[in-house]
């Protein structure tokens, strides 16, 4: 087996370059930063018809994601050191994603934001009542704001480790804490659906800076998201349009020894 790995701002992917098939087992196996190579997803080249490019975006615990802005960043730049054209249109299987590489910095669009009625409602958390605004980009997300100035003063990964598998999301969601900055940009934490705690995340900023249009927090045009990683920038009007650099770290092969026992069934703890 073959793996490139690239990150979009910390947020690490490896894109299956030969070998397979993938099971969910393999994928938290390949993983586990103690035990495996060790990643916030993997990327699985995919048929898919015409002039399309399909990938499939398995997150760490082996689920299957909907979409991935950092995750279909890496994949298109990834597709250029193959020879494909520095345009494309990426199917993710549910969705696609107009994508535009220019050396290390890649654009996706992720289409258009769709919030629930009301924009901003209540939600209970163990710790009380917040209000929280639950909007998808294709995936699902719960954004909640904050006027804290410190956003890690806050329990934020409690919050998003509840609020991932809260019954309010059946199908469970992504998780960011955001507050306002000076600079008309937002800075945020993000807790991944079936990653926990990232770096940065793509459609996690395009959610965040989509979110704070629609409750009129700031005006829509480019936002910069501000995360641990660095700042992706968003472009929020009719669709959204997600802008960051791409780093490659390397080309590995998996040692045929460990993949052996790791493509039996078996059971592998969550990442």
């Amino acid at each position: 087996m073959r793996l490139a790995r690239a990150h979009g701002l910390g947020n690490d992917y490896l894109v299956l370059e030969g070998g397979g098939p993938l099971t969910p087992e393999l994928v938290r196996a390949l993983c586990d930063r103690h035990r495996g190579v060790g990643a916030d997803g993997v990327l699985e080249p995919r048929a898919a018809a015409g002039t399309l490019r399909g990938v499939r975006i398995w997150n760490p615990d082996g689920s299957i994601a909907e979409k991935s802005g950092n995750g279909l960043r890496i994949f298109a730049w990834w597709l250029t050191t193959r020879g494909e054209p520095a345009s494309c249109t990426l199917w993710t299987g549910t969705h696609e994603v107009r994508c535009r590489v220019r050396g290390t910095e890649v654009e996706v669009d992720m289409g258009p934001a769709t919030f629930e009625d009301p924009v901003e409602a209540l939600i209970q958390l163990g710790d009380g009542v917040r209000p929280a605004v639950v909007v998808s980009v294709g995936n699902p997300h719960c954004v909640l704001f904050v006027d804290a100035p410190d956003l890690d003063a806050l329990p934020w990964r409690e919050w998003g480790a509840e609020l991932e598998t809260h019954p309010r999301f059946p199908n469970r969601t992504n998780v960011q804490v955001a507050r306002l900055r000076g600079d008309g940009g937002v800075e945020i934490r993000v807790w991944e659906r079936g990653a926990g705690p990232t770096l940065a995340s793509g459609s996690s900023a395009c959610a965040v800076a989509a979110a704070a249009v629609e409750t009129g927090r700031i005006a829509a045009g480019r936002v910069p998201v501000h995360m641990p990683g660095g700042t992706l920038q968003v472009s929020v009007g009719p669709t959204l349009v997600l802008e960051g650099p791409v780093e490659q770290v390397g080309v590995f092969e998996v040692d045929p020894g460990w993949l052996a026992t790791r493509t039996a069934s078996a059971s592998f703890p969550r990442v």
